[in-house]
């Protein structure tokens, strides 16, 4: 990796993030064609929230760096068709790569391994005590072989392993996206010392993260049904994800911090608000001495980039304003969200203000059923 004359021994949390986001587009139709890691970096500028030498722009991950997880094959065809702007047949079935899900754009390579860069140059930094906050990561869903789910590499893998590297032995992962984590369960289900947390929504693609899987003791699923909101979350954080963190004591924990579970994103049904993540994230904060911050989904250009620079203030212990000021509201007044019809004129909070009124509701008997059982996993697995 390339050395940054950073000291990793300063308290300040590390902001790692790239321009190569802020004119990069899956495609004019596609999901990712919303203005995301961009939006937050502009957002926390116009803040004043991050500070001199917080900010580390993006290494670039080689492809040999890549292959701690990724085959060769995958990523020479993944090389191959951003140089091609193509691909061929046998690539797009072997690695489904060109579909719909995961098309052909121009930096379909160069952008994803910026965000792989950052997960490992974050599990360098990570060596020594500290918090590394990398919105552009979070792509849970790339396997070894192929892309998927909007993913084309793993940065989550990526980062955990780099993490190992250097010499962090107990990682927490915990996902709170709208998707289960494949990817990384795929990775780590298997591996005593990484401990796997994902709420998800229950029958949400890519349909995997059952409440009975228990992969090698150290998975742990909570399916979410439809309309789960702000109490459903803290039930969840309060009898699942926080047991078992303090029951696991790890030396770093890894959020993903998807967005897409907020009730406004097009790509899920929760009800959640962006309060619900930041509770969680406040509430592991002390519990390792380690954490590095990933974005994930998100799909509504500003509950995304509302949530997540909500994410920098709580990790620099700054206070969210009831009223942004005239800088950060023109970030989101500039804001545009082409190709679909739900929201032709964004509501007023969502320029003004970054926190959503809470969401507040009966917990669901799902949502109980499956604290009362993974609960009475964690007595046994303690």
């Amino acid at each position: 990796m390339v050395p940054y004359p950073h000291d990793v021994r300063k308290t300040e949390p590390v902001f790692i993030g790239s321009e190569i986001y802020r004119h990069s587009s899956y495609g004019p139709f596609h999901p990712l064609r919303v203005p995301r890691v961009s939006t937050v970096m502009d957002l926390c500028r116009a803040m004043g929230w991050i500070g001199p030498g917080q900010y580390l722009t993006s290494p670039r991950a080689k492809p040999a760096a890549l292959l701690s997880f990724h085959t060769p094959a995958y990523i020479a065809a993944l090389q191959r068709a951003e140089a091609a702007q193509a691909v061929t047949e046998t690539d797009r079935l072997r690695h489904g790569l060109g579909t719909s899900n995961n098309p052909v754009f121009p930096e379909m390579y160069r952008r994803p391994a910026t965000s792989a860069g950052a997960a490992l140059l974050a599990g360098e930094l990570l060596r020594r005590p500290g918090t590394v906050f990398t919105p552009a990561g979070g792509t849970h869903h790339g396997f070894p072989d192929r892309a998927g789910g909007f993913c084309y590499l793993n940065d989550p893998v990526l980062g955990i392993q780099s993490l190992r590297r250097n010499g962090v032995a107990r990682i927490a992962y915990l996902d709170i996206d709208a998707h289960h984590c494949d990817g990384v369960d795929h990775a780590f289900r298997a591996d005593p010392d990484t401990l796997l947390i994902s709420t998800h929504e229950a029958g949400r693609w890519p349909r995997t993260g059952p409440l009975e899987d228990a992969g090698a003791g150290n998975v742990f699923n909570v399916p979410l049904v439809p309309g789960a909101c702000d109490d459903d979350m803290a039930l969840v954080r309060d009898r699942v994800i926080l047991p078992a963190l303090a029951a696991f004591r790890p030396d770093a924990v890894v959020l993903q911090c998807g967005a897409d579970a907020v009730q406004e994103d097009p790509q899920s049904r929760l009800s959640l608000s962006n309060n619900a993540h930041w509770a969680i994230l406040r509430a592991i904060r002390g519990l390792a001495p380690r954490l590095m911050v990933l974005g994930g989904g998100g799909y509504n250009p500003w509950s995304v980039g509302r949530l997540w620079s909500g994410n920098w203030a709580i990790l620099n212990d700054l206070p969210i304003p009831t009223v942004l000021p005239p800088a950060a509201q023109a970030v989101l007044g500039a804001l545009r969200w082409e190709g679909q019809r739900r929201v032709t004129v964004p509501p007023p909070h969502w320029i003004t203000t970054l926190r959503d009124t809470p969401r507040t509701g009966p917990v669901h008997d799902a949502t109980r059923a499956a604290c009362d059982h993974l609960s009475a996993r964690l007595v046994a697995w303690a």
